[in-house]
């Protein structure tokens, strides 16, 4: 029921005017740095910032479980990841002549824990399980095309409780690969980070994020693709096919944000759906005119929603572009403002505004699972007359419905939600 309840708090306070959430605004001033130099980490609750180089590493490695796994690119260091063969025998042999016939990976933005090189063809993207040691053994041997020019050809060889990766780096003046190097990077190490980190070019392990626990936000430029190439929303560079570097912002797991267009403080469009994608922020606040120009929509509003309950709604005011990479962002917490029912396991429902000057109130309900259960809305008056009824959907989803009640006298009334034999009552006053 927590679920149901938590997906409507959004929804109700995206329909709050702007006065009701003016007071208290926290003011949050984050930078990436000239030319994006850094990723911005920025914790909502605690109203701080930390910032890493995000030049300092090259791949990720996902260390929170001994049996998950995943490992990514970073994308500001290399728009490309290619999957270069699926043959161990041809590690010896890869030639750059055939990159127009590799097959071109990128990190997930639905989740943190898959990146470019769990998206290759083996069973687990880079591998196959072993059942006899338990271990995940490479198989696909991938190319890192950097930014800076340089190709690497990578493998990760094995995982368990930790990765171990072999790499070797293209040697353009002699055309050929150098000396294979070998590392491994256990679970164990940084264990309140998510993931551990390498940088290929300085041939170490960096640290280059806070505590798990640290952060919801991450200030970044990342890979994402962009069908549409009139929406590109001033992409930093193209990285093949649809694909542009862009960027944004990121969030934590665990953290679920609804989207809302509230001109002139106004929820105007309630109707939305709530994400828990780690790029539902992402390159939304970041709008261009032109060539020069970029800027942000305060009116685009952004409610980020914590696993306790707590809804913070917030919303872009500045972004200086790459010369400083400085944004500026106001939030404050809205929890307060909520207010939800649960009428069965399967049904909550919500309503605002209440008491309601004009008489139209908005109806929020989710229901959990396709249900058999005919749900309907009646008000009646304080003495038990039934004078209004109406019937709503009754499969699973997220619905808002606007109900016109200007031909009800002002007055107290009861508002009763029915789901199949459960019900709950609220009072409504119509002004």
């Amino acid at each position: 029921m927590k679920t149901m309840k938590t997906k409507l708090h959004a929804l109700i306070i995206m329909l709050l005017t702007i006065n009701s959430v003016s007071a208290q605004k926290t003011t949050a001033n984050v930078s990436m740095g000239g030319g994006y130099s850094n990723a911005s980490y920025y914790k909502l609750s605690t109203k701080t910032e930390v910032n890493f180089s995000d030049f300092s590493w090259d791949i990720a490695f996902l260390r929170t479980s001994a049996t998950q796994f995943g490992i990514r690119i970073n994308d500001n260091q290399a728009y490309n990841v290619f999957e270069a063969s699926n043959d161990l025998n041809d590690w010896d042999t890869i030639d750059l002549a055939n990159e127009a016939n590799w097959t071109r990976l990128h990190n997930s933005l639905e989740t943190w824990t898959k990146g470019a090189f769990d998206n290759g063809s083996a069973t687990y993207g880079w591998g196959e399980y072993n059942p006899s040691n338990h271990h995940v053994e490479g198989t696909v041997i991938f190319v890192i095309k950097f930014n800076d020019g340089r190709f690497v050809k990578f493998i990760n060889e094995d995982y368990f409780g930790g990765y171990t990766f072999k790499y070797s780096t293209w040697n353009s003046g002699s055309s050929t690969w150098g000396e294979d190097k070998t590392v491994t990077i256990p679970n164990t190490n940084n264990p309140e980070n998510r993931f551990n980190y390498y940088s290929i070019k300085n041939g170490e392990e960096v640290i280059a994020e806070p505590a798990m626990s640290d952060w919801d936000l991450k200030f970044t430029r990342y890979i994402t693709e962009i069908p549409n190439a009139d929406d590109v929303s001033g992409f930093d560079a193209k990285a093949g096919g649809s694909y542009y570097l862009v960027r944004g912002s990121l969030l934590n797991e665990d953290l679920e944000v609804a989207i809302n267009d509230e001109p002139d403080g106004t929820a105007t469009n309630p109707s939305l759906t709530y994400a828990t994608e780690i790029n539902a922020i992402g390159r939304k606040w970041a709008k261009v005119k032109d060539l020069y120009t970029r800027y942000v929509d305060p009116y685009e509003i952004f409610y980020v929603k914590y696993p306790d309950n707590t809804v913070y709604r917030l919303y872009f005011t500045n972004y200086e572009g790459s010369a400083t990479g400085n944004i500026t962002f106001q939030f404050k917490d809205v929890t307060a403002a909520l207010g939800i029912n649960d009428v069965s396991d399967n049904v909550s429902f919500g309503v605002y505004p209440n008491p309601s000057i004009d008489k139209q109130i908005n109806l929020v309900y989710d229901i959990n699972k396709l249900t058999d259960s005919k749900n309907e809305v009646s008000i009646y008056t304080i003495t038990g007359k039934k004078i209004f009824n109406t019937s709503l959907k009754s499969n699973s989803g997220f619905y808002n419905r606007t109900l016109d009640l200007s031909n009800i006298p002002s007055g107290i009334y009861i508002l009763k939600f029915n789901s199949g034999n459960s019900s709950t009552s609220k009072k409504l006053v119509l002004n």
